[in-house]
């Protein structure tokens, strides 16, 4: 599997930038709303090339708040797991971890959404890609990670998607829109 960061056209933000480990988007917009930031790759996987594309805001509130993030793009027989994670270096480097909510198999903090088209809309926080790899999801995002892990504070963090439990080594449908907390 190769991945090659990459543009997709007509796509706003940070098209085509392939967000490196120094990536900050635009942060402008009205005083107290939270910008979008987009954030994209291009990668060739089971044959085929996938164009991601991510957008989520790029500010949110530190106490907690509820976040829409959409994608498009991405590969439908590919879950992936939206969240708010701890990243390391640049999309595909690492798995971006320790994430908020872990492994809330049970839907009960909303830190974490499965968008797969088998599985989705068939337990709490999941639901199916729509046409073209595309999804809109809400998860719940905070700067308190847990353990001491705070963001902007002892990791830098991003809403990010990552590849599902039935392929987690696989780096190649990670996205990252970095993230601030105010």
């Amino acid at each position: 599997m190769a991945a090659a960061a990459g543009g997709v056209p007509g796509v706003a933000g940070a098209g085509g930038s392939g967000q490196g480990a120094g990536f900050r988007p635009d942060r402008g917009g009205a005083a107290g709303a939270a910008s979008a930031a987009t954030s994209t790759r291009t990668v060739t996987d089971g044959g085929g090339t996938w164009r991601l594309a991510l957008t989520a805001p790029a500010t949110a509130s530190a106490a907690g708040q509820n976040v829409t993030v959409t994608g498009s793009g991405f590969n439908p027989a590919k879950g992936v797991y939206v969240g708010l994670c701890a990243v390391n270096g640049p999309q595909g480097s690492g798995k971006p971890t320790p994430c908020l909510g872990g492994s809330d198999q049970a839907g009960t903090t909303g830190a974490a959404h499965w968008v797969d088209s088998t599985f989705g809309g068939t337990l709490p926080n999941t639901s199916a890609y729509g046409p073209g790899g595309t999804f809109s999801v809400t998860i719940h995002v905070k700067a308190d990670l847990g353990n001491g892990q705070i963001c902007g504070d002892t990791v830098e963090c991003a809403v990010v998607t990552r590849a599902y439990h039935f392929n987690s080594a696989n780096r190649s449908y990670d996205v990252h829109v970095p993230v601030t907390f105010n």
